[in-house]
């Protein structure tokens, strides 16, 4: 049996914070604001392994009211993730993700962020899809407010 699940993320860029992405921290002058880390990435595969497997959302198993998530790794929360899909009998097919986001450039990160997100999950990196694209200036990723990322997750029942 194999189940599809989509997952989207966004967060406001601002300055005095780390920018992580991918479960890597790439060099600019802001960072996402978030409960977390703020990893846009992670979370948006998170959101589609856990639709997937229905399983409900991120916010219901990690809420941002909870001191225990504060500031946290989202690399953590990506491995709990699928130890909760694991545990329903599902392993990951593929993921195809792609990252919105005007500045900074990340093409030359994704190799990173592939070998990371593939080392949390297990799974080849062969298996890990990460694309990036900008909105050609328009809207709140082209005026540099903000990161939104789009992610699909197979999941097959084993």
């Amino acid at each position: 049996m194999f189940r599809i699940g989509f997952g989207y993320d966004v967060h406001q860029l601002v300055e005095g914070r780390g920018f992580w992405l991918g479960g890597i921290e790439i060099p600019h002058t802001k960072g996402s604001l978030g409960h977390s880390d703020g990893d846009a990435l992670i979370h948006a595969i998170c959101d589609a392994i856990l639709g997937a497997a229905n399983m409900r959302d991120i916010g219901y198993h990690f809420p941002d009211t909870s001191s225990d998530f504060k500031n946290i790794d989202s690399k953590i929360l990506l491995k709990r993730t699928i130890d909760l899909a694991r545990q329903k009998g599902f392993e990951i097919g593929n993921i195809d993700s792609t990252i919105c986001l005007q500045k900074p450039k990340v093409k030359d990160y994704i190799p990173v962020m592939q070998q990371t997100l593939a080392e949390v999950l297990s799974i080849s990196t062969n298996d890990i899809s990460v694309k990036a694209t900008t909105t050609e200036k328009m809207g709140f990723v082209g005026r540099e407010e903000g990161v939104a990322v789009y992610a699909v997750v197979l999941l097959e029942k084993k």
